[in-house]
Formats: structure tokens, C-alpha cells, sequence
């Protein structure tokens, strides 16, 4: 499952929280795909090399590397 930009729920907290673990989000974990998230997940891409997803954009490349980095929160 894909997540990007304006997408909302338990999936994008989770995000947020896997984010955090690396110093790459901080922020309320409230569930809500924002700017700041895309930011993050953009900043994660670029310090990772990965190119499948587009930037900011939560797909399957991203959600492999970051999972396999980070415990579930």
C-alpha cells in the first residue's frame, strides 16, 4: 500500500513512528500524512538512495528499507 501526501489513518502513524526512531520526524503522531511527513520520508529516500518511489512517497521500496531499519511502534 502506497501513502503520500494528504493520506490519513493507523498506516501514517505508524509511518510517523518509524520516522521518529531515526531523528527524521518530530512531531505529533497523529495519523495525518503532511507536509512534514513527505519531507521526512524525502529526506529518508535521498539519505537511502532510493529511486522507485517517488519522493516524499510512501511506496514499496521506502516501506522495505525503513522496516527493515526500525521496530514497529
Amino acid at each position: 500500500m502506497t501513502l503520500r501526501e494528504g493520506d490519513k489513518g493507523p498506516r501514517v502513524a505508524e509511518l510517523q513512528g518509524r520516522l521518529a526512531q531515526l531523528y527524521l520526524y518530530v512531531g505529533e503522531r497523529d495519523g495525518s500524512y503532511t507536509s512534514r511527513v513527505t519531507d521526512a520520508v524525502a529526506r529518508y529516500q535521498w539519505a537511502r538512495g532510493l529511486t522507485d518511489d517517488a519522493q516524499g512517497v510512501y511506496g514499496r521500496e521506502t516501506r522495505r528499507s525503513l522496516e527493515s531499519e526500525t521496530s514497529e511502534p
